[in-house]
């Protein structure tokens, strides 16, 4: 799901701004009405909207308590939420996505600690807690990205006449993945595509697959030299990795780089589904982007994650990204017949019959409760998130990026990372930014 959005939450004193501010709007007036008939659970993954209420309706179906699922627009749910939460029907379920976002919004989340969900999980460590343990989100699934390629025009490739690989098996590592990517992009014409990779989309609010999942690599493996899970400064050790990666995208795509400044994840989608590339970037929660995409043509049966490889040593035993950013928390300022029905509809979902229908609606792909255990991902994303996830032989790339210091950071690295794709400005420039800016936002 994006993450939804993932790439949503404000942190560090920003984040305590925001939130004084949020407590002076409502001034607790606004916690107690308007939500008591039912739920309101505000999406933050577009992606899920119609699988959710599909979800609420058979809730309805099942106990007459009504879901009000809102969803965000892409890139908005931020903002929405701060909007939301001060009306006088506020959300009764919302998205908190790590322990940056908990230090905006702990005085709206409820302590979960005593749930059945909660208590069900089966590693209690992947709740989200406060520094006294005080659980105040539980994890909806575990997500995976990588690399989604078309096995179809690999296939097609690897039968090329002096081709640089003959098997995906021997793509392991940014130098083979280079290597063959930019054959590939050579041949372009005989194999029918446009380029080798979707294009990059950089349009406002449509970044955060490189903001976020693809700038989680140069932190992750700093991080690991480090021996550390966060830190004050950053020296961004592999800027010159991240940058290589980076332009191997924008240089093998559908467009040209100075293009990429217009695009959106969904023209990067439609690049995918309609056979004109053969890689994108992207998570398990992007089936759906492909499948329903008018003209698909990429079968189900083709469709597999690869490790993204940025040139580290020891890369080759990587898996891909895993983690999560959707904890799920209830309002504690509604009521608390509204908190008891969220509590009861978040029972259902995760350790009842909704996580049947959470997997089946290609939602959930895994997750750490016992009701999932016995359930098989619907979607061959979700098959191979699974897979990856049970490798043991592989390590995975942990979602770090919850440490980022706030959503702004993103939004700007972001841009520096367009104006670095149209030629008006240096690595440099993006390299600075990142470890001058983490450092005053950490420290403030």
């Amino acid at each position: 799901m994006r993450p939804i959005s993932r790439r949503l939450l404000l942190g560090g004193s920003a984040a305590l701004a925001v939130a004084a501010t949020l407590a002076a709007c409502s001034n607790g007036s606004s916690s107690s009405s308007g939500s008591d008939n039912g739920v309101y659970l505000l999406n933050f993954k577009p992606e899920a909207e119609e699988a959710l209420k599909t979800i609420a309706s058979a809730y309805k179906d099942k106990t007459g308590v009504e879901v009000k699922v809102v969803t965000a627009a892409s890139g908005t749910y931020q903002q929405t939420l701060q909007t939301e939460v001060a009306k006088s029907n506020p959300p009764t379920i919302f998205n908190i996505n790590g322990p940056v976002g908990l230090v905006t919004w702990k005085d709206y989340a409820l302590d979960l600690s005593g749930t059945e969900f909660v208590k069900a999980l089966t590693d209690s460590s992947m709740a989200l807690t406060d520094e006294d343990g005080v659980v105040y989100g539980s994890p909806l699934g575990i997500e995976g990205y990588g690399l989604i390629y078309n096995a179809a025009i690999l296939n097609k490739y690897f039968a090329m006449e002096g081709a640089k690989a003959t098997s995906v098996d021997e793509i392991k590592g940014f130098a083979k993945l280079k290597e063959v990517v930019e054959d590939m992009q050579a041949r372009k014409a005989d194999l029918g595509i446009e380029g080798a990779f979707a294009c990059i989309s950089l349009a406002s609010g449509e970044d955060w697959r490189w903001q976020t999942h693809l700038a989680n690599y140069p932190v992750f493996y700093e991080f690991r030299d480090k021996g550390v899970t966060d830190a004050k400064e950053i020296a961004l050790t592999y800027s010159d990795n991240y940058k290589q990666i980076f332009d191997l995208y924008l240089n093998n795509s559908t467009v040209a780089p100075s293009a990429a400044a217009a695009k959106t994840v969904t023209d990067s989608m439609a690049d995918f589904a309609l056979g004109k590339c053969a890689f994108v970037q992207n998570g398990n929660w992007a089936w759906s982007q492909i499948s329903e995409v008018e003209g698909n043509t990429v079968a189900e049966g083709d469709i597999h994650f690869m490790p993204i490889y940025i040139g580290v040593s020891g890369e080759e035993k990587s898996g891909i990204a895993l983690g999560t950013e959707n904890y799920l928390a209830v309002n504690s300022q509604v009521s608390e017949t509204a908190q008891k029905a969220s509590i009861d509809f978040l029972t259902w979902l995760l350790t009842g019959e909704g996580a049947k229908m959470l997997v089946d609606n290609s939602v959930v792909s895994v997750s750490p409760y016992p009701a999932f255990s016995e359930l098989t991902p619907a979607d061959p994303l979700g098959k191979e998130t699974a897979q990856f996830l049970a490798n043991k032989e592989l390590y995975p790339i942990n979602w770090v990026f919850q440490t980022f210091p706030s959503q702004e950071f993103k939004n700007q690295l972001g841009s520096h990372l367009a104006q670095y794709a149209s030629g008006k400005e240096d690595w440099s420039a993006v390299k600075e930014y990142f470890v001058s800016t983490w450092k005053s936002e950490k420290s403030a």
